[in-house]
């Protein structure tokens, strides 16, 4: 059964109406486009770019709208378009001299809704410190990978994994690698063998792939790790799909295979006509599939654009709205304004989901491949996350706690934790997943506090490091963080942990992990185009400039001290 909001259904493609051809060569670039409506050519560099307009997509012949390009920022308004940095060992020795920083521009929104924040990324080489932290969190994966599959274990020796997990072994391993800890062939061996894995997967229901498996035998498995299927989450799917656009954009290389990946995958159940987001879970009573709206404020967005980048159009998830704030240590922190008592779902205030967004998408919308590095083309996401940052900043300066929130593990009951900056009416509220206080579990996390060091380059960031960097089993990985009323470290090694400080060190190299695809035609695209199995799969076409997700403005922290 589904929710009444949550239908998803497209409406059927109307006939082919009567086209013209036009081809258009210049210096062997051409492409074939067929329309009846209004058209834009822009050139950039020696090609010429069509750019659809209004609802000429539509009337153009389903076999032949594969073959279009994505409109991008670069398309659109002929900027040059971001280039990939060299791996860290590739780099010359002057590379970071070259690079500017948009350190005069003024901070705040400009009149296209994005924002440029007061502080900077951190960027440089990495120095020994660093080094080493990078070489122990990778190590977490060598020690926790299992040989039969390719999967990683979520917490240290426990043989399971979610979506969400392997997006973060994914970004631990396109850290290694460009960060010099690895070379090709180890990257390419593990990365084939992963995406084989995936592939072969089986899916919930034949839809979407479960949110539980088994990593030595790759089967569905419920919470306790015992068989069954439970499933699916749009929001750990979201967070997967970033993670696969980034290694489509950087390796075309494996472009067909990780194509072939998502063309298994059925979307009609996962997002509905009006950009909503939709899970799935098991009813215990009538063993029915029950889809309902995942994701709150912070997440919801940020799963959204993994989704945008793919094509598809999460329009209402992408929003803010609605959204409240509560005044904290003189900050406006935004949460999410859905009742709870209603909804049935917590809105968690943490940092790891605008880490997430400012160190893999730049803070920008899925479309941009073009801005200014300090440039936050998803402007509201960029000044929302610089009040995440400086609550935290606020409290350690009037209290002395030092604090980096985020949801953790923990060892022994209640093995997992949502340590907040706001939550269920109260601030710095530390609540198990069942609602339980557990003020005792409250944490300095790792991944939180190297990330906003990544992103944040202060004083108060320098401290975070400091009781951070060196906070490691080298045989084991980077420890979860440390409890913040002095019971000392959070003894436990997790996937999702080691991930985000290696995405975080990369960062600080390389910027952005999101790089501009260079291909042309993508078989994500143009699969099955003589068949309806893009129709009832939920496949998108490549997104036009009508399609992207629209730059909003939420500023309601009037003249903050950042």
């Amino acid at each position: 059964m589904k929710s009444a909001v949550g239908s998803s259904k497209r409406a059927p493609i109307v006939g082919v109406l009567m086209f013209c051809l036009v081809v258009v060569c210049i210096t062997g670039a051409s492409y074939a486009v067929g329309v009846s409506a209004r058209r834009v050519f822009l050139a950039q560099e020696d090609e010429v770019i069509p750019i659809i307009a209004g609802g000429a997509l539509d009337e153009i012949p389903a076999l032949m709208r594969g073959n279009l390009p994505s409109v991008t920022s670069s398309m659109a308004v002929e900027q040059r378009r971001r280039e990939k940095p060299p791996r860290m060992c590739d780099m010359p020795a002057d590379y970071f001299d070259q690079q500017s920083r948009g350190e005069n521009a003024p901070h705040g929104y400009d009149k296209h809704n994005a924002y440029v924040r007061k502080y900077r990324s951190r960027r440089g080489f990495l120095n020994e410190r660093d080094m080493r932290a990078a070489q122990v969190a990778w190590h977490y994966f060598e020690q926790f990978t299992q040989e039969s599959t390719g999967l990683a274990n979520s917490v240290g020796n426990y043989p399971s994994t979610t979506l969400w997990d392997t997006a973060s072994y994914m970004a631990g391993l396109v850290s290694a690698y460009e960060l010099c800890l690895i070379e090709k062939p180890e990257f390419d061996r593990r990365i084939t063998q992963l995406l084989t894995t995936i592939k072969g997967l089986d899916l919930f229901r034949k839809e979407l792939p479960n949110k539980v498996y088994h990593t030595k035998t790759g089967a569905k498995v419920d919470y306790t790790n015992k068989p069954g299927e439970i499933g699916f989450s749009a929001l750990d799917i979201g967070r997967f799909l970033v993670w696969m656009r980034i290694y489509k954009n950087r390796y075309p290389y494996l472009a067909n295979t990780i194509d072939s990946v998502l063309l298994k995958w059925d979307f009609r159940n996962v997002i509905d006509d009006e950009g909503l987001m939709f899970g799935a879970y098991v009813d215990k009573e009538t063993d029915e599939t029950v889809y309902a709206q995942e994701g709150r404020l912070g997440y919801e967005e940020y799963a959204a654009k993994g989704f945008a980048l793919w094509g598809f159009r999460p329009r209402l998830a992408h929003r803010a709205e609605p959204f409240l704030t509560a005044s904290i240590f003189g900050i406006q922190v935004p949460y999410d304004g859905r009742d709870p008592r209603i909804f049935h779902s917590q809105n968690y205030v943490v940092t790891e989901s605008y880490l997430q967004d400012g160190l893999e998408l730049g803070f920008d919308l899925p479309h941009d491949d073009s801005s200014p590095e300090w440039v936050h083309t998803d402007g509201w996401r960029a000044e929302f996350a610089d009040r995440i940052y400086q609550v935290q900043e606020n409290r350690w300066r009037q209290t002395g706690f030092m604090t980096a929130r985020s949801e953790h593990n923990v060892k022994g009951p209640p093995y997992f934790t949502y340590d907040t900056i706001f939550s269920d009416g109260y601030p710095w509220n530390t609540v198990t997943p069942r609602g339980d206080y557990v003020p005792d579990h409250s944490a300095v996390a790792a991944k939180a506090a190297l990330g906003l060091w990544a992103l944040w380059e202060t004083e108060y960031t320098d401290v975070l490091y400091e009781a951070m960097i060196e906070l490691y089993d080298p045989e084991n990985g980077m420890y979860e963080g440390l409890y913040e009323r002095g019971q000392g470290r959070v003894g436990i090694f997790t996937a999702n942990n080691n991930g985000i400080i290696l995405t975080a060190l990369l960062h600080k190299v390389q910027g952005t992990i999101l790089t501009p695809y260079t291909g042309d035609t993508e078989v994500w695209y143009t699969a099955f185009r003589d068949q309806d199995i893009r129709l009832l799969r939920h496949y998108p076409d490549p997104p036009q400039k009508d399609d992207w997700l629209p730059a909003l403005r939420h500023s309601v922290q009037e003249k903050a001290d950042f």
